[in-house]
């Protein structure tokens, strides 16, 4: 059981990732589906991490020319852009931090229905938007304020269950940057975010080093989890490059509305443990 729910969980993660649907939506939900069947230490916040690093692997190994090229002549425009677009995340980050309550209100999925919800939005208005407007820009004629509005579409997506790349791609897309440059920056833009998020879970590893408790099998589990999201992530930054050329995000858009609405339903009803508890409540 317990690699069959590894294999899951490394399949959503490496597909999710880099569809429009928010990674960190699915896999709570899978989390509290399956918590009763193989204990709530087993797949914790940071194997979540660890299948986050491995979808980075496929990152690089997809965008490798062009990771080269940052490392090799790192003082240019699109190094210059990424950095613009990470500060607002890290920011926000920072101050949810800050706020202990609140971080822990929404790590417990109290948002996630809305958030499946607010996603749908993101990506119905960028993809009318970016129908009604001709001119389009690439990551060659990007400006620092697109790069900025994309870090700040980047910084809602911290929020569980707001997809990270649906939110960066629309931001791309309402600036009026063309579709495949648009999802070519967000996956770009996911490099720093996932470092970003191993960061601050190393350091709180070192904290508290007891929070993990790995056992040989356990540990074979991770390992083939992490394994089936490179190998998923890889196909799925592929898939995603043609699809939103070609089609669009309004298939997405109607897939995490439809979540969200069951979702909601789920939490207002309590069923199936995906209770809704008002903050301060």
């Amino acid at each position: 059981m317990v690699f069959l729910i590894a294999i899951l969980l490394g399949l959503v993660q490496g597909l999710c990732e880099f569809l429009p649907v928010s990674s960190s939506g699915h896999l709570y939900l899978i989390s509290k589906l399956t918590s009763g069947a193989v204990g709530e230490d087993t797949f914790g916040s940071f194997f979540t991490v660890m299948l986050h690093v491995a979808t980075l692997i496929a990152v690089l190994f997809v965008y490798r020319e062009q990771v080269l090229a940052i490392l090799r002549h790192p003082i240019q425009k699109l190094t210059l852009h990424l950095i613009i677009a990470t500060l607002p995340t890290v920011a926000f980050a920072l101050i949810l931090k800050k706020f202990d309550a609140l971080d822990k209100w929404l790590d417990e999925g109290n948002f996630v229905g809305f958030s499946f919800l607010l996603t749908a939005v993101f990506l119905t208005v960028s993809e009318l938007l970016y129908r009604r407007r001709k001119a389009k820009k690439s990551i060659d004629t990007m400006r620092w304020t697109d790069a900025l509005v994309i870090g700040g579409m980047q910084a809602i997506g911290v929020l569980p269950g707001v997809s990270r790349s649906g939110s960066t791609i629309a931001g791309a897309l309402g600036m009026r940057i063309d579709r495949k440059s648009a999802a070519n920056f967000s996956f770009l833009l996911s490099i720093p975010a996932i470092l970003g998020g191993l960061v601050l879970e190393l350091y709180k590893l070192v904290k508290e080093p007891d929070s993990i408790n790995l056992t040989v099998g356990t540990a074979a589990a991770w390992i083939l989890g992490m394994l089936v999201a490179a190998i998923s992530g890889y196909f799925a930054v592929r898939f995603m490059i043609r699809l939103i050329t070609k089609k669009g995000l309004l298939g997405f858009a109607i897939y995490t509305g439809a979540l969200g609405l069951v979702v909601l339903i789920l939490q207002m009803t309590k069923t199936l443990g995906f209770g809704f508890t008002p903050f301060g409540g």
